[in-house]
């Protein structure tokens, strides 16, 4: 499953800003895939922390295999001893279980979170250990498909909107003002500006300034 969107969003992102628009016609729909299971979502987001694309992709495949299906009652039954089995360090594997707990016991509503407006959402889901503001986001974007989300946190995004607007840097000041001018599609246009930054444009370059080497 993609994350769905239509001309409905790319149309207004277009009469918004013409240079996003630009990139949209270039770079045609984009199909992201997405995670319909909050519970088993947020577990992916916090066992593909501060490793790469791949090695997440490895390790979420174990967990699955191991497993059979990601719930509370599968990783509680499992135990820290398996978990860790699969790949995950004892740090994560603590967040793992602590949440597992936690929605087991009802400490926290999961089903709740699903009809939260996008801030309170964040504000739930940061509050669980090893999820930040960041993490929380994605999730809302790639798992809730929530259709506002632009992170000043993502530095990939960062890139693209530098790119795209041809900043040296993107201020707290300038994303604030392009995301009231992409609102209320702003995930979307995140989608693109992941695209840009990771070449969908061969011709546009990162104008940020490049980091001096004093190596003699």
């Amino acid at each position: 499953m993609y994350f769905e969107y239509d001309d409905t969003e790319t149309e207004y992102l277009k009469s918004k800003d013409k240079k996003l628009g630009e990139i949209i016609d270039r770079v045609g729909h984009i199909y992201r895939p997405v995670d319909i299971d909050l519970f088993s979502s947020v577990i992916h987001h916090i066992i593909g922390q501060q490793i790469s694309t791949n090695a997440q992709q490895t390790l979420w495949r174990r967990m699955n295999d191991g497993l059979g299906e990601i719930t509370a009652d599968a990783l509680i039954n499992a135990g820290r001893d398996k978990i860790q089995s699969f790949g995950t360090t004892f740090v994560k594997t603590d967040y793992i279980l602590d949440f597992a707990r936690k929605v087991k016991s009802g400490e926290f509503d999961i089903d709740k979170v699903e009809q939260m407006l996008d801030e309170e959402a964040i504000t739930a889901l940061s509050s669980l250990k090893g999820i930040g503001i960041w993490t929380a986001e994605m999730i809302l974007l790639f798992c809730m498909q929530r259709s506002n989300i632009l992170s000043y946190g993502d530095l990939a995004i960062l890139r693209g909107m530098r790119m795209v607007y041809r900043h040296r840097k993107i201020t707290k000041d300038q994303f604030e003002k392009y995301r009231r001018r992409l609102s209320p599609y702003c995930s979307v246009a995140s989608l693109y500006f992941w695209a840009v930054a990771g070449g969908a444009i061969p011709e546009l370059t990162d104008p940020a300034p490049k980091k001096k080497n004093w190596k003699k």
